[in-house]
């Protein structure tokens, strides 16, 4: 039997991540630096901002995805979502102080929690069940795209003008600008039953339709995230190994690279094969990862063991977020990733504070050899409880 193809809605909704990425990741990569050196903020300041901008995002979007289930409605709360970050592009250009940066920032990231659960629920209402994993893949792989795009633009054109940060965000508006364009005019919701009753969806009795196997994944994506703490580490250890100024943001470039390359083979894979045997091979990658970064005493060892970390990424996250669509019901799949992306982002912000911890304690080898060892235990957990992982690859219809 032939599977179903990727409806051109997911490669518009990818297009839509690219483009938006591109925009944020052309300022996002340069703020700090802007925020130094053109406004004098100090380091704690810089911390604050992106603490508070990040805490936002991960607030906004469980009650966005609730939102979304109520409503039985996804595109409307992703464009809101698009066109906040849209709009704020200008302002980065526009800022002589940190207030007007700050308060572009927080809305930036309002905007980014509002689409994020709506977006992944409108992913997995307009795709069939067979080829679910390769469109999440997709989606995922066109926005890494963006994702090493956006640096390599703002490192071109920096280069071009001479240092000049305000024209560079100015460039930025343009792909936020055709990224909501196109989501507002290459995305069509499906129909919902005219029958259907709204549903308070943080109900206990709406609730209890979101089963152990989605509370399985959940646990699961938080324990792999644990595993996996901010690329953040990645730079520093390369500025630690003596990588120049300069080329130092070339290491996400790099990761993204390899991420965004196999994100949709191993999202296409993701339908055919266990999800325990991805999601543990996955693991193992991890772990080959931060051995290599945690020994590596020069540029070969560097680059192999972020080639692995994004390898690591193109074979899991995708996956996880699929996962979800397959043990969640459709009209609470917004509710569900509200609270998958929650849990995630809460073990995401306490793996960073270990790691920072272990960095500044025992250096940088302590901190990837700890995240080896919790990449072990999440593989011990997951071997030992194969069974859900399992019958989420049989639900899955691969």
């Amino acid at each position: 039997m032939q599977r179903p193809r990727i409806p051109a809605a997911i490669w518009a909704l990818g297009l839509v991540s690219m483009f938006m990425d591109i925009s944020s990741e052309m300022i996002h990569s340069l703020l700090p630096m802007f925020l130094a050196t053109s406004l004098g903020v100090s380091a704690t300041a810089i911390g604050l901002i992106e603490g508070l901008a990040e805490s936002t995002a991960l607030i906004v979007k469980v009650f966005s995805g609730v939102l979304s289930d109520w409503l039985g409605k996804r595109k409307g709360l992703a464009l809101l979502g698009y066109a906040l970050g849209a709009v704020t592009k200008p302002f980065f250009a526009l800022a002589t102080g940190a207030g007007l940066v700050v308060a572009a920032r927080l809305v930036d990231r309002v905007g980014k929690g509002i689409r994020g659960a709506p977006r992944d629920a409108l992913v997995a209402d307009l795709t069939p069940p067979e080829v679910r994993g390769a469109a999440f893949g997709l989606r995922q792989s066109l926005d890494t795209v963006g994702a090493f795009l956006g640096p390599l633009l703002a490192t071109a054109f920096m280069l071009l003008w001479a240092d000049d940060f305000r024209a560079v965000f100015w460039v930025a508006v343009v792909p936020g600008v055709i990224a909501v364009a196109v989501l507002a005019l290459g995305v069509r919701e499906p129909e919902r039953h005219s029958g259907e009753r709204r549903v308070n969806p943080i109900r206990r009795e709406t609730l209890r339709q979101l089963g152990p196997g989605y509370w399985w994944v959940v646990a699961l994506g938080s324990v792999f995230t644990l595993a996996r703490f901010s690329e953040a580490f990645l730079v520093l250890r390369a500025q630690q190994l003596g990588v120049s100024m300069a080329l130092v943001p070339l290491v996400m470039v790099a990761m993204n690279a390899v991420y965004a390359a196999s994100a949709y083979p191993f999202g296409w894979l993701a339908d055919r094969v266990s999800h325990t045997r991805l999601l543990g091979a996955g693991l193992v990658v991890l772990i080959a990862s931060d051995v290599l970064l945690a020994r590596a005493a020069g540029l070969p060892g560097l680059l192999a063991g972020v080639a692995l970390w994004g390898i690591h990424m193109g074979m899991t996250q995708g996956l996880l977020v699929a996962m979800v669509a397959d043990t969640a019901p459709a009209p609470l799949r917004g509710t569900a990733y509200g609270v998958f992306n929650l849990a995630s982002g809460l073990a995401m912000l306490l793996a960073s504070v270990v790691a920072g911890g272990l960095w500044d304690a025992f250096g940088p080898g302590a901190t990837f050899w700890a995240g080896a060892g919790f990449a072990g235990l999440s593989l011990a957990l997951l071997l030992r409880h194969p069974g859900s992982a399992g019958r989420l690859s049989a639900e899955s219809g691969r």
